[in-house]
Parts: C-alpha cells; sequence; structure tokens
C-alpha cells in the first residue's frame, strides 16, 4: 500500500515536472516572440508574410540565382523610395561610404579635375601642392592608363575609383601630351583638401566670400576667408550663395553665429508632431559693423537658405538675385555598419520671422535676372552635332554661339550653312581643328567661354556692389 502510494507521487511529480517544462517553454517562447516583435516591429505587419514568402520564393526558384544582401539592399531602397519623398534615400554599402565622405573635408588622391571629351580623359586642372603637380603632371594632358589598365571605354566613376585608395599608396598614371612621347609617372596618394570657400578682396573695401556648399569643413574655411580679408581691409561683405544645394546644417550655423547679432534667432526646426521644436540663436562673440550683401539664385537651397534668411530677417542684409529654390524640410542620415547610410526627412525649419519657406523660396529684396544664356543646358557628352542634324540640342547650340556674337541662325533648331560656318568660325578661333562637327571638345569650349563671359558681364554681382557702396 505503502509502495502504491509513493508511485503515484511519483507520478504527480513527474506530471508536474512535464506540465512546467511546457509552461516555462510557452513563457520562454511568447517572450522571445515578444522581444522579436519588440526588436523587429516588421514582422507583426500582415503584409510582411508576403515579404518573407517572396524573399524564400525568390532565393529558392528564381532562374538566374541572386545574392541575399542585394535582395534585401533593394527592399530597403524600395521601402524609402515608398515615402515618395525625393530627399529620403537608402544608399548600401559603398554608395553609402561616398556619401559620407562627399562631406568630409580631405579625400586620398592624386590631385586633378578631370573632364571627358567623347572616349578621351583629359586633365582640367591640377591642385596646387598635390602629388599631381609634384609630379610634373600638367593641364590638357590626356590620362590613357591607370596602374597599366587603360581608361578608354570605363566610366568616370570608375576611372575616379582607380586614381585614389589608401593614403601612402602609388599609382602609375600613363599621361599622352601633346608634342611628346606617351610618359607614365609614379605618384603617392595624399589627402587631398575639399575646398568649399573662396575669397577676394575687391576694390572699395569691399570682400567677397563664394560658399559652394555646406560640408563638414565649411565653417573653418570661412572664418579663414574672413580673417585674411580683415587685414586686408574689409569693410563690407558680398556674400555669394548662387547655386549653392545646401549641406550640413551645423557648419551653416557656425557661420551664422558669426555673422549676426547675438541673441537674435537663426533658424527654427519642427520635428514630427511637434514632439521637439528647436530654436537656434546667435551665440555671436564679437560685434561686427560690417553691412552684408548676399547673392541667391533659383539653386541656393537648403541650408543656403537658412543663412540667407536669417541674414536678412535677424542681421538686415540685403538679398540680391532671384526667388532661392524652396527646401524648408531636414534630412538626417545615419551609417550602418557595413557603411550603408539612411537619409531620411526629420523635420521642416523655419525663418526668424517664423515663415516656412518650403516650395518658396527666400525673396530676393532686389530682384536681378542673369542673362539667358546664362540657363543653357549643357550640350550631350558623347555626341556629335553636324551640318544636317536637327532638334533642340542644335537650338542649344545656336542660343551658345548667338550669346558669344555669331548667328543669329537662318533656321532655329536646324544646323544649316549658317551655323556650319558659325562653328567653323569659332573652332578656329578657339585654336581647335575647323571640322564644322561639333565634338565634345568644341562644346567645352563653348561652355568654357560662357563661363568667361558671365564672369565678366554677371549682372548680379554688380548690382550687388552697387547696393554695398551706399551702404555702411
Amino acid at each position: 500500500m505503502k509502495q502504491m502510494r509513493s508511485e503515484a507521487a511519483r507520478q504527480r511529480f513527474v506530471t508536474w515536472c512535464v506540465a512546467g517544462a511546457i509552461a516555462a517553454l510557452a513563457i520562454g517562447f511568447g517572450a522571445g516572440r515578444l522581444s522579436m516583435v519588440i526588436q523587429y516591429p516588421v514582422i507583426k505587419e500582415k503584409v510582411f508574410g508576403n515579404f518573407n514568402a517572396s524573399y524564400k520564393e525568390i532565393k529558392k526558384d528564381y532562374l538566374f540565382g541572386t545574392k541575399p544582401d542585394e535582395l534585401l539592399n533593394g527592399a530597403a531602397k524600395g521601402m524609402v523610395a515608398a515615402l515618395g519623398d525625393p530627399y529620403s534615400t537608402y544608399m548600401p554599402g559603398s554608395e553609402g561610404e561616398d556619401y559620407i565622405q562627399s562631406y568630409q573635408p580631405e579625400f586620398v588622391g592624386i590631385g586633378v579635375q578631370v573632364r571627358q571629351e567623347e572616349d578621351r580623359y583629359l586633365i582640367d586642372s591640377v591642385m596646387k601642392d598635390t602629388p599631381a603637380e609634384k609630379g610634373g603632371v600638367l593641364a590638357g594632358d590626356e590620362i590613357t592608363a591607370v596602374d597599366g589598365t587603360a581608361v578608354k571605354g570605363v566610366t568616370m566613376e570608375k576611372l575616379v575609383s582607380l586614381l585614389r585608395g589608401e593614403k601612402g599608396s602609388k599609382v602609375k598614371v600613363t599621361l599622352s601630351r601633346t608634342g611628346s612621347q606617351p610618359l607614365t609617372v609614379e605618384l603617392t596618394r595624399a589627402p587631398i583638401p575639399v575646398t568649399t570657400v573662396t575669397h577676394a578682396m575687391l576694390e572699395n573695401g569691399v570682400g567677397e566670400i563664394v560658399i559652394s556648399r555646406f560640408a563638414e569643413s565649411t565653417a573653418k574655411e570661412f572664418n579663414k576667408s574672413f580673417e585674411e580679408l580683415q587685414k586686408k581691409g574689409m569693410k563690407k561683405l558680398v556674400l555669394d550663395l548662387r547655386s549653392n544645394p545646401g549641406g550640413l546644417l551645423v557648419p551653416t550655423i557656425d557661420i551664422a553665429n558669426k555673422l549676426i547679432p547675438k541673441g537674435k534667432m537663426i533658424l527654427e526646426v519642427d520635428y514630427k508632431d511637434d514632439k521637439k521644436v528647436q530654436k537656434y540663436y546667435s551665440k555671436q562673440k564679437t560685434a561686427l559693423n560690417l553691412p552684408i550683401v548676399v547673392l541667391v539664385n533659383g539653386q541656393t537651397a537648403s541650408a543656403a537658405e537658412v543663412l540667407s534668411a536669417a541674414l536678412k530677417e535677424s542681421a538686415g542684409a540685403k538679398v540680391i538675385g532671384t526667388t532661392t529654390f524652396g527646401k524648408g524640410i531636414v534630412q538626417s542620415f545615419g551609417q550602418y555598419k557595413d557603411n550603408s547610410v539612411l537619409k531620411l526627412t526629420e523635420a521642416q525649419w523655419k525663418t526668424p520671422n517664423g515663415e516656412w519657406i518650403h516650395k518658396k523660396g527666400v525673396k530676393p529684396d532686389e530682384s536681378v535676372d542673369l542673362p539667358a544664356y546664362a540657363s543653357l543646358p549643357a550640350l550631350p557628352s558623347g555626341e556629335e552635332l553636324k551640318k544636317g542634324d536637327y532638334g533642340d540640342h542644335v537650338k542649344t547650340l545656336q542660343s551658345m554661339l548667338e550669346a558669344l556674337g555669331y548667328g543669329p541662325a537662318d533656321q532655329p533648331g536646324v544646323f544649316g550653312e549658317k551655323t556650319d560656318a558659325d562653328i567653323r568660325s569659332f573652332q578656329t578661333r578657339s585654336k581647335i581643328d575647323a571640322t564644322g562637327v561639333v565634338t565634345d571638345r568644341t562644346a567645352y569650349m563653348l561652355m568654357d567661354q560662357l563661363r568667361t563671359k558671365l564672369q565678366q558681364e554677371d549682372p548680379q554681382k554688380k548690382a550687388a556692389l552697387k547696393a554695398i557702396s551706399g551702404a555702411g
């Protein structure tokens, strides 16, 4: 009897152990499931089942095979694209690395700017104190090979990647130079500073600072330019932000702190559902008695609009040019371990007066247009235009020629006898073969001469100098 009671007790104990184990498993599974949902909230979405099933089906049965990382990076790109926001994007791997690099104060390379003419790569300019200059590379040299690899037919992106590399590494560049035998120079790659700010001292104590975009080093560059101009006796400032696409907010605010009176607002940043409203006020250390004129145009955008509006509304600067682009939203970006980058619109910004300029832009105090030729599109690269051709590209070509003193064309949009004669005349004056055929080289010369003409005429800059001459 005692043995039977002992056996019953043992069975009850085993039953409770099994039940406890099942309960523990259930609790563990539930906790694990909850943890997964918290960590990966996407799995609780009904449509995630479709995504997962599609992923498995593609991996299992797709005829030509694929790679998991390509599938998932493509899915991430598509997810961000589904927002319908042109400013939000997902950049996988090397794309993300290139994006981050674009804001860095330097890159590692040899120090040349290259342009493409047909299937040739020509050195457009050689930067000062760089490996290329020290190695005797000259503007006008043609790059024919890098480390023994011919560059004919490769993309510009591929060429750039061949020229860049690790600091201290060596690269052999084969060059073709007019009047000389092909030569190969071995260069040691080095850090090349990225310049976003230039300056010049003009007449009557007017300093000019041009900011091309806002990168990591822009505020430091600006301060250096500003100090050099002050040493030269700057009494007034023309700040040129034309065609500046924006960039990083931090250097923008740093520059505003330099130019805007202490305590005046620079901008307000409003986040989703007003969960955070951030107002930036000037922390100017040294008061300035400096009249400022700001130059803007339709390509002045984002952070450049922040600075333009702040100077206009909080520092009394006069803005001259045309209405700016109108980008009143703010993106933040973060880089993942594999170098991929997610850039996402997370806030909107307002001017010191509380105005949201999105899709409206900053209106200038004085509206001044550039000549019509300044807005002409570039001629297509890698194509030829010749007698007998017609269309929009020919019309653009004829407008360029007319701006340079040729023409007008007898038949707009038709490459006829008059256009052929004008091109030959232009080629002769530009000391290139007078073939009458517009190749990349001729197109480059046309654009280069138009840029020079615009710099000489520049009605917006002349208006700025006129306005600031009476200020102070």
